[in-house]
Formats: C-alpha cells, sequence, structure tokens
C-alpha cells in the first residue's frame, strides 16, 4: 500500500499498524518522502483488513493555529472504512482537560485505544454491468427523505437482523413499496462515518441524524448487518435501489467535522493541519470561526480541502454509484472571506467537473453565519431547498396567507430562480423534513414538545406555522380527526401539483407522528422511527399520494420545464397560466391585493404551452382550485375557449382518490367547494 497525507506544517507523519482488534500497536513506521506538502511512502505486504492510523509531528502553538500532538492518533481522512467507536476518554483531546491553561496545555497521554481504526479495504464489486447511474431526468424527480436507521427499524417484512441496516434498507418489499408510491429519489440522511457526542450519551441519547461527519470517504458502519463488509453492503444497496428504478441522494455535511472548536477532541483533521483545513479567527489563530453553530468550520477556501472534498464526492458518485448530493448548510461551501460567492473555488471546481457537474446537487441555502441566507444565490446547475415554500404553503393553509402569497409557490418561486437560464426544478419544494413536525404534526400541535431531548423543551424552532386544528395533540373528536385528515391532503396536493421538484418526508404518506417533537435529531427511538402499524391503517393516504404522483407523471404541465410567466401566446391568441376567481372569470387586481382572498383557481392552458423546436402543444388544460377559507365556496366552473366538460381528478373533501361517482361538470356549474379543500380538474377534450 502507498500512504500519503497532506499536511502544509507537519514536520513527520508515522503511520500506525494495528492488530486485528485495534487494542494493539505492532508497528510505526515513519513516512520517508515528503513532496508538495504531502508526506508518503510505500508499505509492502499489507493486506485488506489492516488497521491504521497516522500520528503527526509539528509545532503545538494553538495562538498561530497549530495543534500537532503525535500521542494522537489520527484517522486517515481518504479511509475507505473505519473500525471501532470513540470512546469520551480524556486521552482524546489534545490538551489536558481541567488544566488551568486549558487547550494551551499540551496532553500526553495515548488516545489510540479510545479512537476508532482506518481500514485497509478491498474494493472490489461486481456491478454485474450495471451503469454508474441510471438518472431520472429533473423535471420526473420526485425526493423521497429518510434515515437508514430509522426506515427500517420497526418493519416488519425486514428480517429482524437486517432492521436498521443498508440490507434492511434494500429489502424487496421495501423497494417496492417505496417504487409504488411513485417517489423517484431517495435522499439519505447522512451515511458518512460520524461520532456521537458526548453530552449525548452522558444523557442517554445520541447524534441520530449523523451531521457529525469525521470520514468523508466511509459509510457508517453503525448502519450495517455486517460490519466487517460495510462497503460491500452500502454498494450492494445501491444496486438494488438501482435496480428497483430508484436513485440513492447522500445527505453530505462538509461544512463541519466532528472535532469541535478548541476544546474538542483530536481525532483526525485537527492534528493533520488545523491551519489548513479548518477557519481559524485572523487575528487569534487559536480559536475558530463558527459559522455552523457546531463549533468549527472547514476551510473551503484551501486547494486542498477542496481536492479533498470534491475527491469524496468523486468517489462517492463513481466507484459507489450514487447519484446526487444534498448539501447541509451548502452556503458555508461557498463563503470565501469575503463572504457568500456562487463563484466561489468550490462551486467553480463543481461546475467544471465532468463527473460532478452530471450528477443531481441540491444546496441547502442557508447557514447562521454572516449573509448566510442565499436562497435562489447558487449558479446554474444546482438545485436548492426553498423554505419560502415550506412557510408560504404552511401559513396559506393555516388561514394566514392569501391567494398572492400562495401563487408563486405554485410556480416554482420565479422571483427566486428564474435566473441565468435556471429551470423550475432548481426550485425544491418541501412543507416538511428531517428537521421540523413531521405532516401529521403540523395539523396536531400548535407548539413543539421536545422534553425527551433532555433540553427543558428550549430547543428546537418555535416558529412552526402549525395549526392543531383547535386541540392539541391526539383526539377522539371526529370533527377535528376529519378536518386534520382534509389538512394532510391539503398540503400533500399543494406540493405534488406545483411547478418545481418536490421532496415528501418519509412516512408522511401514512401520517407518521414524533409526537410532537421538532427537533429529533438525539432521538434514536420510536420517536423517530417509522411507525409501519401506522402505514396499516393509512391506506387511503397512501392512495391519495400515488394518486397524487401518477398525475404528476401524466400531466407534463405540473412538471413544465421552464418558468411559467403568465405570457401570452399570440398565435394562438390565449395565455399559457389564467388566475380564476370564484366567479369563473379571470382574477381582478384587486381581487389580488385583497389578503382575504384565500380561494382561487390556477387554469394551465396546455395549448399555450408548447415545447421543443417544433413548438409542440401539450394539449391538456388544468384546473387546480386551492381553497384556504373556511367555509364553503360556490366556485363557477370556468369556460375555455368557450364552453367545456371538466373532469374531476381530487377533491381532497373526498377520502378517496378521485371521489364519488360523478365527476365529471360543464363550465358554468357551480361547484359547492368545501372549506379548506384543493380541486383538479383536468379538461376532457371528448366530451368538450
Amino acid at each position: 500500500m502507498n500512504f500519503a497525507l497532506f499536511s502544509a506544517n507537519a514536520t513527520k507523519v508515522e503511520v500506525c499498524l494495528f492488530d486485528s482488534d485495534g487494542k494493539t500497536e505492532i508497528e510505526r513506521i515513519t513516512l520517508p518522502e515528503y513532496t508538495d506538502q504531502i508526506f508518503h511512502g510505500y508499505l509492502p505486504d499489507l493486506a485488506p483488513g489492516q488497521l491504521y492510523g497516522y500520528r503527526v509531528h509539528g509545532s503545538y502553538a494553538p495562538e498561530e493555529g497549530h495543534r500537532f500532538n503525535p500521542n494522537k492518533l489520527l484517522l486517515d481522512p481518504y479511509a475507505r472504512m473505519h473500525h471501532g467507536e470513540l470512546v469520551w476518554d480524556p486521552a482524546i483531546f489534545g490538551y489536558t482537560l481541567g488544566h488551568p491553561d486549558g487547550d494551551l496545555s499540551f496532553d500526553e497521554r495515548d488516545s489510540a485505544p479510545f479512537v476508532p481504526k482506518s481500514v485497509i479495504v478491498d474494493a472490489g464489486f461486481d456491478w454485474h454491468g450495471q451503469p454508474t447511474r441510471r438518472p431520472v431526468a429533473w423535471d420526473r424527480t420526485i425526493l423521497y427523505e429518510t434515515h437508514v436507521r430509522g426506515y427500517t427499524k420497526l418493519h416488519p417484512k425486514v428480517a429482524e437482523h437486517l432492521r436498521g441496516t443498508y440490507a434492511g434498507l434494500a429489502t424487496r418489499e421495501v423497494l417496492d413499496y417505496i417504487h409504488g408510491l411513485g417517489v423517484t429519489s431517495v435522499e439519505l440522511l447522512p451515511i458518512h462515518s460520524f461520532i456521537n457526542d458526548g453530552p449525548l450519551l452522558d444523557k442517554g441519547l445520541t447524534n441520530y441524524w449523523g451531521y457529525n461527519t469525521i470520514g468523508f470517504f466511509a459509510p457508517d458502519p453503525r448502519y450495517s448487518a455486517d460490519r466487517d463488509q460495510t462497503l460491500r453492503e452500502f454498494k450492494e444497496m445501491v444496486s438494488k435501489f438501482h435496480d428497483a428504478g430508484l436513485e440513492v441522494i447522500l445527505d453530505v455535511v462538509y461544512n463541519h467535522t466532528a472535532e469541535g472548536n478548541e476544546q474538542g477532541p483530536t481525532l483526525s483533521f485537527k492534528g493533520i493541519d488545523n491551519a489548513s483545513y479548518y477557519r481559524l479567527l485572523p487575528d487569534n489563530k487559536r480559536y475558530y470561526i463558527n459559522d455552523t453553530g457546531t463549533g468549527n468550520t472547514v476551510n473551503l477556501s484551501h486547494p486542498r480541502v477542496i481536492q479533498m472534498v470534491t475527491d469524496s464526492l468523486r468517489y462517492w458518485a463513481m466507484e459507489m454509484h450514487v447519484d446526487g448530493f444534498r448539501f447541509d448548510l451548502g452556503t458555508i461551501l461557498a463563503r470565501e472571506p469575503n463572504g457568500f460567492d456562487n463563484q466561489s473555488g468550490f462551486l467553480k471546481a463543481c461546475s467544471q467537473d465532468p463527473v460532478l457537474s452530471s450528477v443531481k446537487l441540491i444546496a441547502e441555502p442557508w447557514d447562521c453565519g454572516p449573509g448566510g441566507y442565499q436562497v435562489g444565490g447558487f449558479p446554474p446547475g444546482w438545485a436548492e431547498w426553498n423554505d419560502k415554500f415550506r412557510d408560504d404553503v404552511r401559513d396559506y393553509w393555516k388561514g394566514d396567507g392569501s391567494a398572492k402569497s400562495l401563487a408563486p409557490r405554485l410556480l416554482a418561486s420565479p422571483e427566486t430562480f428564474n435566473h441565468q437560464g435556471r429551470r423550475p426544478w432548481a426550485c425544491v419544494n418541501f412543507i416538511t423534513a428531517h428537521d421540523g413536525f413531521t405532516l401529521n404534526d403540523i395539523v396536531t400541535y400548535n407548539d413543539k414538545h421536545n422534553d425527551a431531548n433532555g433540553e427543558d423543551n428550549r430547543d428546537g424552532s418555535s416558529d412552526n406555522r402549525s395549526w392543531n386544528c383547535g386541540v392539541e395533540g391526539p383526539t377522539d373528536d371526529e370533527e377535528v380527526n376529519r378536518l386534520r385528515a382534509r389538512q394532510i391532503r391539503n398540503l400533500l396536493a399543494t406540493l405534488l401539483l406545483s411547478q418545481g421538484t418536490p421532496m415528501l418526508l418519509a412516512g408522511d404518506e401514512f401520517g407518521r407522528t414524533q409526537q410532537g417533537n421538532n427537533n429529533a435529531y438525539c432521538q434514536d427511538s420510536e420517536i423517530s422511527w417509522v411507525n409501519w402499524e401506522i402505514e396499516e391503517k393509512g391506506h387511503s393516504l397512501i392512495a391519495f399520494v400515488q394518486r397524487l404522483t401518477a398525475l404528476r407523471a401524466r400531466f407534463p404541465m405540473l412538471r413544465r420545464g421552464r418558468f411559467l410567466t403568465g405570457a401570452h401566446n399570440d398565435e394562438l391568441d390565449i395565455n399559457e397560466i389564467t388566475w380564476i376567481g370564484a366567479g369563473g372569470e379571470a382574477m381582478t387586481q384587486e381581487e389580488w391585493d385583497n389578503p382575504q382572498v384565500q380561494c382561487f383557481g390556477m387554469m394551465l392552458d396546455g395549448r399555450a404551452q408548447t415545447t421543443g423546436i417544433r413548438k409542440r402543444a401539450l394539449d391538456n388544460t388544468l384546473l387546480i382550485i386551492f381553497n384556504a377559507w373556511q367555509d364553503v365556496v360556490n366556485f363557477t366552473l370556468p369556460e375555455q375557449a368557450g364552453p367545456c366538460v371538466w373532469r374531476r381528478e381530487i377533491d381532497t373533501n373526498l377520502s378517496e382518490a378521485t371521489g364519488a361517482e360523478e365527476t365529471s361538470f360543464s363550465s358554468g356549474d357551480v361547484y359547492e367547494m368545501t372549506g379548506r379543500s384543493v380541486l383538479m380538474f383536468a379538461r376532457d377534450k371528448e366530451a368538450s
């Protein structure tokens, strides 16, 4: 094996070899060469399965940004696999805990017995001729966010020894269910090797979400049925997802590491080259810039750090065959010393890379640093989570919104994303995600209930924009439960009938609850795990979701390749989109400006929505009506180029997917629209 380790400031690097259980250091070899700031050397006769780590020598001068301590065994940043778990012993810190000089002190205890080891792996895997990726077109993409462990931990059709693992997630019954929903791309919460925080362990909790990465090339072995086969098991999972027609998207955390600030442990990067890997305060390099809120910020201004991150991304795309990435706190990756820059070194590296520019790249476009909110600010080629959709849609169905506030969200927020040739798919619409209430809890709780997190309910956001429909928590009141069920259907219909890329949170399709906990990051428990007993009772809601995804696939107008602007087609003398008032006529400016107008229709005229060089008309017309008003609204169905017949596709007041027997209505008919409901009609061309 050839070993190579970048460090611009170290003086010596040693490779330490360990026995098979990682407890005994059997040999220590100094890397003999140093070329272009890389220590390297070839060690013969090493086989896959060999455990190793680094000891890096250099100056221990925290005020200058250097924290070298060869007493601390360090993980290889490029390790493909880790062995063992971190033990929170005082020896893992580069300084002496409790010393009056704090982190300026130097600790001489050996950390090797308490830290994970890097593993030499056999990367061979037979993909049976399967291509690296089978990409789903962006306009057809429907994201489904879930957690490897939590999705199958309670799944009755997954063998008990496979529950909560990569292999469990790849079980045929699980894949058939996910594919049957009509989603296309499964977005997994972090699977990169991560560390459990000491304070959480002291409380009997854990870092369940996994946003505490320490190994950017290593899948976490805790999610393996067989830890010695972690790499193979992950690849088998991806292969089976692809065979099922599903993409795999990884939620990745390159903005910070698990080493924390100056008071955190020395596990890898801090001991390899602290001044290169992390952003430090320029006037006192003892301290870390903390734009992440987690103690440190990875220094994406350094070329070797950019190289490491892009090497990692290419590795997962090319060798592990994943289809894309969602970047946690993505603005940090584009933050240069002068602030966010959508032409930063990292973003330029991705845009010109022939591999990375071809996979799905999704940014979480905000962080807690200065100028950290950048929704719509990423360059062409990127998609972004759109929290404006989440907030405005929740407000609308809560009764605090209007037609004017909802309309741009239905059109992929063009005021935010329609620039530089970006497409509607760049806007990732979501109502729920791992962080916050589930869909069921949005309509069940006004307030967060995070007592199980051990922080006296102080953690988590209080700005939930939720409405409990009159009763806090579960109830036996049938009227309240009917309203809650309709509100869930309203939110789902709004999500899946809007332009842009929709994202569902796993379990929302059958009413999963977290019991009002909106910050379950530390809950590796039934609070976070998907409860499949509820799924057995939620078949009508699942059927409704399947109906929505089928309609989205059937009608290209719901997933346009360009932004709807309301433009007039002079050749046909029609508009591509017309906003309809309850009287069946185009809405007036007075209606738009009236915040009390909470019932309106959106008519998409397929004849005006041409596509391709030959301007082929889509030849369908859809009418989608939204009514957030609390009472019935008598809505007159409009004409479309003269009298026509409208076929009802969705009425969220009806529990069944399409409703009662009568499904066709004529223009001019008055439809008695239930308070707080969504309707969708398609023009019946034959009847018209």
